[in-house]
């Protein structure tokens, strides 16, 4: 699976690409947490994203340097010229448009944005809810779905429990084991 990950972003149709965790030094560099499985692309130099910041505005930002550290991504933005401007920028979201995303060659690898959305289905078609989310943790991709009875419900994202998706159809299918999903 690819981390891109989606976010409500109905009108627009962004995806989340990396988070601001907090500003780093004086000079306006900002440590990212990365949500993307391309960040070399994402963030190369002169890419541009849009900040969604935590009041909900938006502003579009143009990487100017990009650098690894202690486990995040440092960025330096043309519109953030010293810690005070990266300061505000903290908690902010980092947004792309997918349209700009590589294709995949491999028909078992999905974006996150092609999931959310989708109808759950178990095996037999009974409905079970709509893919939510995919979080992606060292375990490995989890399926969070919303139920059609209101509860979430957490599917490993697994060919052993997940084996269809259909982004076409618009539903991926649950062979799931005992007790998963009651």
């Amino acid at each position: 699976m690819t981390t891109d990950e989606v976010t409500d972003m109905a009108a627009l149709d962004l995806v989340l690409v990396g988070r601001v965790a907090k500003a780093h030094g004086i000079t306006g560099e900002l440590a990212v947490d990365v949500r993307t499985d391309s960040p070399e692309v994402r963030f190369a130099i002169d890419a541009t994203v849009t900040a969604r910041l935590r009041d909900g505005s938006e502003q579009p930002l143009t990487v100017a340097a990009a650098r690894q550290h202690a486990g995040r991504l440092l960025l330096r933005f043309t519109q953030v010229p010293d810690r005070t401007v990266a300061e505000g920028l903290r908690g902010a979201l980092l947004l792309a448009d997918p349209a700009a995303l590589p294709p995949i060659d491999d028909p078992d690898e999905f974006y996150d944005h092609e999931l959310a959305g989708l109808s759950a289905v178990l095996v037999d078609g009974t409905r079970v809810g709509t893919v939510r989310d995919i979080t992606h943790g060292p375990a490995g991709d989890t399926l969070v779905i919303d139920r059609v009875d209101g509860d979430e419900l957490l599917v490993p994202f697994v060919r052993a429990i997940v084996p269809e998706v259909d982004v076409r159809g618009g539903r991926v299918v649950l062979d799931p084991p005992e007790g998963l999903i009651e």
